[in-house]
């Protein structure tokens, strides 16, 4: 029986069949070393009833511009590719809901193998949350001098405190186009991922939450969720940018 997916503090290797399709169930049995091919995994999945999910399109921006703010040009357009980590990174924050009150994530994606390299949770979305997670992104050896760091043109982006820390690390900055989501597509799709694979909706507090997130990204996400390249196959950001 194919069953589960991720789930906070995993005890069993399982497979997200209650999120993933045909291709990724088939992809990640292999991986476990399970003789099986397509079609067998077609139809157990439909003489159980298990399906991927579809994920909702559309989403507001929880940014909002600032209008006095000059925003740095369009870098990248909408070429979400780079074909070498630490050249191309986008970022983006949303809202986790907690009975606590509200949990805000700020993320950065590497372009080339879509790994969060840099994180940070708050209860605010001030300017040092995107700026934190822009310092955990500064790993050494990553991103390179002159990364283009892509986001909206939110307050937080266009803030003088990430403008400053942009230009000490040597990085260059681009932001889309005002009310344009699909100028920061792949920064809106990590979170469509995030929002249907974690499961929970709404969190009893904000630390659970952030339990369940930073073992979400740094457990599942990086290391073990497979995404389908043209020339490589099935691998995981961790394993692409290993390669």
């Amino acid at each position: 029986m194919l069953r589960g997916g991720w789930c906070p503090r995993p005890t069993v290797v399982e497979i997200g069949t209650h999120n993933h399709g045909v291709p990724r169930v088939t992809a990640e049995l292999r991986r476990q070393g399970r003789a099986v091919n397509r079609k067998r995994v077609e139809r157990v999945m439909r003489e159980n009833g298990i399906a991927g999910n579809t994920r909702r399109t559309g989403r507001r921006s929880l940014a909002k511009a600032d209008t006095k703010a000059a925003p740095s040009p369009g870098l990248i357009g909408r070429n979400f590719t780079a074909t070498r980590p630490g050249t191309k990174i986008v970022g983006d924050i949303t809202c986790i809901p907690t009975a606590g009150g509200r949990l805000y994530l700020a993320t950065w994606l590497d372009l080339a193998t879509r790994e969060v390299i840099g994180y940070s949770m708050a209860g605010h979305h001030r300017a040092g949350l995107v700026v934190d997670a822009l310092d955990m992104a500064d790993a050494p050896g990553r991103p390179e001098p002159g990364c283009v760091i892509h986001s909206d043109r939110g307050s937080e982006y266009t803030s003088g405190q990430l403008r400053t820390k942009t230009r000490e690390s040597g990085h260059r900055q681009s932001m889309g186009r005002t009310g344009s989501c699909f100028d920061n597509a792949a920064a809106e799709s990590f979170w469509a991922v995030l929002k249907e694979e974690i499961g929970t909706r709404f969190w009893p507090d904000r630390g659970t939450a952030r339990a369940d997130i930073f073992d979400f990204i740094e457990t599942f996400y990086n290391r073990r969720r497979l995404r389908k390249h043209i020339d490589r196959g099935y691998l995981t950001p961790h394993d692409l940018r290993s390669a």
